[in-house]
């Protein structure tokens, strides 16, 4: 055995451990384990370039969780049969990693660092994404890489009115509150979740459970480390050039200005234009060489200067760059029913953020399926964020769908799905698309806002209006001093300290998440800044609903109609028919589409139609087959000719019964052969004139129904 083993175990008394090791596998990389709870396993690998490359002032972070189908003992879909590109699951837990990561680096560290956090073992009970946080973090605890964690991640759920710590895949389903938080030992850096209408103390009581467990989970981290030798002396590095003369330059001659420009409400351009030309102003005491030379650290100390001087005008003053309050929301205007082909549609206004979204009802067939490595599964509500660039006034290559376009949009989803009606009360598959036509501040939230108005307009019976607001936060060097700020502008998410979504319904809260630049947010913070964010999105859904405060009554009339009910299981056979016989007769004569699926011992049929008049027949039939109802002797019915004899047709008088018109029933006259009368497939009136004694067949007439001739023979 050529490597040294080091373990430690988490154990919360649970009965499931989580065990952290390294030492064993990726030995090359600067710092990996693995991570098991029960038989998932998680293996974190983390890389950090030696030095930063030129001209780089930022981090390069990169994080990239992935899960082997092998894991669960599944082969991958599709025509190659391997893992290709991640699918929306595994970006957006890449992404939980990456924001909890991010802000624990030092801010001057800008070397290139990649972290792989592989799914390599799953079981069907411990869910591998509450992990994932606690695996990136380790792997770097245990290397030389420069950091100031631990974090780590946990998963919080309420169910049956109990929280709890990285639930089960079985308890989750019967969660009501869900939260992902990260958070180091002595704050919570990252918060996203969703519940149904929870309040603002439910969701601390949340956050204070799992700020819990997660102080467990960096102390073991912290002990782990401190045997590895390489991880008690992390690297040095020098990626920042200084240049204090020329720094000083910078606050002396514009500082005042910037915080000046800064106190003057404007909007987004003009303040742009203007930032940049007291930076073009100071730039010119340079010649073009010493600009090239200096270009790094020039950029840089106007970028720090602006953010100081804007900060420093919004604690000292509490008035922000467009000249509302700390807690004042931008002016709102909507619209439904702006676009006539959809099946619903709005737009949702605020400030300089604007959405055009647009909503798609459709059938079963919709449905997308989502072919995961340990939850395969089909989702029935879809919500696709789009950012075109021209929504920021900038020309740049359309790629294809950004890591923050998938969180946006998966944000925005997570806010409404707790306030979409039963299937029972709107059995649709529900697509809702927001296009992001201007941005500058929250779009996301003008997301959820626009979906909800949408969802109205479209006739879709939500439980409640929607609403969503950011919130920002600026503080002073030592958090003694903050300032939160609601309805966030973009260049105060970028300049400030937090970017904290929340939305809700009147009752309570929908959905969240929260992002922080800062080494950590006190629970006071959290606190002061959800009720904040409790009577900034009641004031905008105060003024959604002048536009539209409940669903329209119907859909729209080129909306396809839609009906959903439960079979008996053993019935399902009969309605889909020998070879699929008889569902796509009844589809083909009532222009609808009908699915059926077993699900929970029990079969669920939908049925589409595009008119009520084909949505009824269908219905109608399908029904009959499963509940038939009795054939009455004496009774007139009308049904086609399924099959002719020499001695008579069979015609059906119901789905699933048949009765003969025998050839001396077909008319008064004596018909020699049958064809001369009937063919099949043709539409007859006739009567119920009794069974058959020997096979209790029953026996039909059409003759009794039309006018008997002068001089007939009487019946019997």
């Amino acid at each position: 055995m050529n490597y040294e083993l080091i373990t430690k175990t988490i154990d919360r008394g649970d009965g499931r451990p989580i065990t952290i090791e390294t030492g064993k596998l990726a030995k090359q990389a600067h710092g990996s384990v693995v991570v098991r709870q029960g038989d998932t396993m998680l293996l974190a690998t983390v890389v950090a370039a030696e030095e930063a490359k030129e001209g780089i002032d930022f981090l390069p972070l990169t994080v990239e969780y992935r899960e082997k189908y092998a894991a669960a003992g599944r082969f991958p879909g599709g025509y190659f049969k391997r893992e290709a590109r991640p699918y929306d699951d595994e970006i957006l837990v890449s992404r939980l990693i990456d924001r909890a990561l991010r802000p624990m680096f030092p801010d001057d560290f800008h070397a290139e660092v990649q972290v792989i956090v592989t799914l390599i073992s799953a079981d069907k009970e411990n869910m591998s994404d509450s992990l994932a946080g606690l695996a990136a973090s380790a792997a770097i605890a245990v290397s030389d890489i420069p950091f100031n964690g631990p974090i780590s991640e946990v998963r919080v759920a309420r169910i049956n009115g109990e929280l709890v710590i990285n639930p089960t895949w079985a308890q989750l389903d019967k969660a009501d509150l869900e939260l992902m938080v990260a958070g180091s030992e002595d704050s919570i850096v990252m918060v996203e979740g969703e519940m149904k209408e929870a309040s603002e103390a439910e969701m601390i009581a949340a956050l204070e459970l799992a700020h819990a467990a997660i102080k467990e989970q960096v102390s073991a981290q912290t002990e782990m480390a401190s045997k590895i030798a390489k991880a008690q002396v992390k690297r040095s590095y020098n990626h920042e050039p200084k240049d204090e003369e020329l720094k000083k330059a910078i606050w002396d001659g514009c500082y005042k200005q910037y915080y000046e420009t800064a106190k003057s409400p404007s909007g987004k351009k003009e303040r742009g234009a203007a930032f940049h030309t007291i930076e073009d102003e100071f730039n010119t005491r340079f010649t073009d060489e010493e600009k090239a030379e200096k270009k790094f650290l020039l950029k840089k100390y106007h970028h720090d200067c602006l953010k100081e001087a804007m900060r420093d005008m919004i604690l000292n003053e509490s008035i922000r760059l467009d000249g509302r309050s700390t807690t004042q929301i931008r002016p709102i205007w909507c619209e439904v029913d702006y676009l006539p082909g959809t099946h619903g549609s709005s737009i949702f206004t605020r400030g300089e953020t604007q959405s055009l979204t647009s909503l798609t009802l459709g059938t079963k067939l919709d449905e997308q399926t989502i072919d995961s490595a340990v939850q395969p599964r089909s989702d029935k509500f879809l919500l696709h964020y789009n950012f075109p660039p021209f929504s920021t006034g900038e020309a740049r290559p359309i790629r294809s769908t950004g890591r923050r376009e998938i969180g946006h949009g998966n944000l925005a989803l997570r806010a409404l799905k707790p306030v979409l009606p039963s299937k029972e009360e709107c059995p649709y598959t529900i697509r809702i698309v927001s296009d992001i036509l201007e941005s500058n501040g929250s779009s996301s939230m003008a997301t959820v806002c626009a979906g909800t108005l949408a969802l109205m307009d479209g006739g879709v019976r939500i439980k409640a209006p929607v609403s969503g607001i950011a919130m920002g936060l600026i503080t002073n060097s030592d958090n003694s001093k903050y300032a939160i700020l609601s309805d966030i502008l973009g260049d105060e998410d970028h300049l400030g300290d937090m970017d904290f979504k929340v939305t809700g319904t009147e009752k309570g809260i929908t959905a969240c998440q929260m992002d922080i630049k800062i080494k950590g947010l006190s629970m006071d913070m959290v606190k002061n800044a959800l009720e904040q964010a409790r009577v900034g999105r009641l004031h905008i859904l105060g003024e959604m609903v002048k536009t539209i405060s409940k669903p329209n009554e119907d859909y729209k009339a080129h909306a396809p109609r839609m009906v959903s009910f439960d079979i008996p299981t053993e019935n399902i056979g009969a309605v889909i028919g020998p070879g699929g016989k008889i569902i796509q007769e009844i589809q083909k004569t009532t222009g609808s589409v009908i699915t059926i699926e077993e699900k929970d011992g029990k079969g669920i049929v939908e049925i589409s139609s595009p008119n009520k008049d084909g949505l009824d027949a269908a219905v109608k039939r399908v029904r009959s087959i499963v509940w038939p109802p009795q054939v009455e002797i004496g009774e007139i019915y009308e049904g086609p000719v399924k099959n002719i004899q020499a001695f008579g047709a069979f015609v059906e008088i119901l789905p699933g019964q048949d009765g003969l018109i025998h050839v001396s029933e077909l008319e008064w006259r004596r018909v020699m052969d049958v064809r001369e009368v009937l063919k099949e497939g043709d539409i007859v009136k006739f009567k119920v004139i009794g069974r058959d004694p020997k096979n209790g067949k029953l026996k039909l007439s059409r003759k009794a129904l039309l006018p008997k001739p002068e001089g007939a023979p009487q019946e019997g």
